[in-house]
């Protein structure tokens, strides 16, 4: 039996890596956000999770949890207001069904995977303030042309840059009237909520990046205290967490906040690590080194508290380096973006978009897209969404179909792999030499990355050999096993 402050009944039954949702009445005088403390134990079996509520406004505090065991569980809830303390539930827990794998976690040291052992590799895109602006029309927009896209990750923002007026923040307040960042806003993260369902029905990722270094003075985000920052981290987790879908990335571009050490941006890492209780993906993304050949992000990802690189560079055939450098995946989130901005970081061709990812694929890393196109309006892909009408997406396309069947063996010593990829970048050579093991033989298929053509060549080979190429450019040679 439930108690009577328990309202809006979610299903007692629901699937593995799923969203348990459950409301109570509680207070509404005062500042809820601050002064109520609220939250669960969930127990299976002897395990233990511990899961934080959060204030939704009107008097209404929730809980949510997200399940990743089957069978029976129960949950008692802890509180210094009595109407939220002492409130125990149960709820079962079936197998995931459809498209529900659970949240991406990290194998192998290199690799990506679902819970459920279903291999990841990250498509990226970004979308920074997509959802921001208050046009609807716009977000249903973007959903359906990500729906028919290769992406299956995007990066977004929760904070606004000092640019914008948007009609909703994360915390209470306007750009009018001023913001009270003792309160948040909690239809702000409904709306966002929404998305986010949108979003892990397409089976695509979010990264969610929590701080940025774009206020330009406007907001205050960029030096909060200590304390707000711990508050808002706690909220965040709270009502967001419970999406398998989420990743956290700490900032986009934290070295040109000036107003933050080292140890600050430790600090909350370590406290989004220490408040998710599902240990979702965490990383922290450069600014500085974007155009440094020889450096690379001025964060040291071999913290126990990073689980991956997160890197901004424009040459990504570094990827090798940066793999054996901190042995941990390498997602460069950023390349630079396809498009005509005014701005060297978005004005590249769609053919050198695709030789950036394709050079990072091949290596064993991640590189992700961008679209930085000026419409009328003055927006972007990689701001507000809207279409995509670059030419390197339906190539994307072409090459997640080609890594999906073939990029598990980069990381395999080589007597132990099936598949090798060579890629010959802007470079047209007539012919390229091999030298492949002597004890097996292989086909080899010739590819043309740009126009999207397979040519399985005549012979098969082994040992040392030549092969003759056309001699043109962004061609690439895939060699399986017989």
């Amino acid at each position: 039996m439930y108690n009577k402050n328990t309202i809006g009944a979610a299903s007692d039954t629901l699937e593995c890596w799923a969203r348990y949702e459950r409301s109570f009445h509680g207070p509404d005088t005062g500042n809820p956000f601050r002064e109520i403390m609220f939250h669960a134990e969930f127990r299976h079996h002897n395990r233990v999770v511990k899961t934080d509520g959060f204030y939704d406004g009107g008097g209404i505090y929730k809980l949510r949890f997200m399940p990743d065991a089957i069978g029976s569980w129960s949950y008692v809830t802890f509180s210094n207001c009595k109407e939220l303390d002492a409130q125990h539930g149960q709820l079962q827990v079936t197998a995931p069904i459809g498209n529900n794998h659970g949240p991406v976690s990290v194998k192998d040291k290199y690799r990506f995977i679902y819970r459920d052992g279903t291999p990841y590799l990250p498509f990226g895109t970004t979308l920074y303030h997509w959802f921001h602006h208050g046009d609807e029309a716009q977000e249903q927009t973007t959903l359906t042309v990500l729906a028919a896209s290769p992406f299956n990750k995007v990066r977004m923002c929760i904070l606004p840059t000092g640019e914008m007026n948007p009609s909703m923040l994360a915390f209470a307040g306007s750009r009018e009237f001023g913001v009270d960042i003792q309160r948040f806003n909690p239809d702000f993260f409904a709306h966002m909520e929404q998305r986010l369902e949108d979003l892990q029905r397409l089976g695509i990722e979010a990264d969610i990046i929590l701080f940025h270094p774009y206020d330009q003075g406007v907001w205050g985000f960029e030096q909060l205290d200590i304390e707000v920052e711990a508050a808002y981290l706690k909220y965040v987790i709270a009502r967001l967490s419970s999406f398998r879908n989420v990743w956290w990335s700490i900032a986009n571009e934290f070295d040109f906040n000036i107003h933050k050490s080292m140890n600050d941006w430790d600090r909350l890492l370590q406290t989004v690590q220490r408040l998710d209780p599902y240990g979702h993906l965490r990383s922290i993304h450069n600014g500085t080194k974007m155009y440094d050949y020889e450096r690379t992000a001025t964060y040291d990802y071999s913290k126990p508290w990073v689980t991956h690189q997160s890197i901004q560079h424009w040459e990504t055939s570094w990827t090798t380096s940066w793999l054996d450098t901190y042995g941990k995946p390498v997602v460069v989130d950023e390349c630079c973006y396809e498009g005509n901005a005014i701005r060297r970081w978005g004005n590249i061709s769609g053919e050198e978009m695709l030789r950036r990812i394709w050079e990072s694929q091949v290596r064993g890393g991640y590189a992700s897209h961008g679209e930085a196109y000026e419409s009328e309006g003055g927006g972007t892909w990689i701001s507000r969404g809207g279409r995509l009408v670059g030419d390197s997406p339906k190539r994307i396309q072409f090459l997640r179909e080609l890594m999906e069947a073939g990029q598990a063996d980069l990381w395999e010593a080589e007597r132990e792999r099936n598949c090798f990829w060579i890629y010959f970048g802007r470079s047209q050579p007539s012919y390229w030499e091999l030298q492949l093991p002597e004890h097996r033989c292989f086909h080899i298929d010739l590819i043309d990355t740009w126009e999207m053509r397979i040519e399985r060549l005549t012979h098969t080979y082994q040992g040392s050999c030549k092969v003759a190429l056309p001699g043109k450019s962004y061609l690439a040679l895939r060699i399986t096993v017989v």
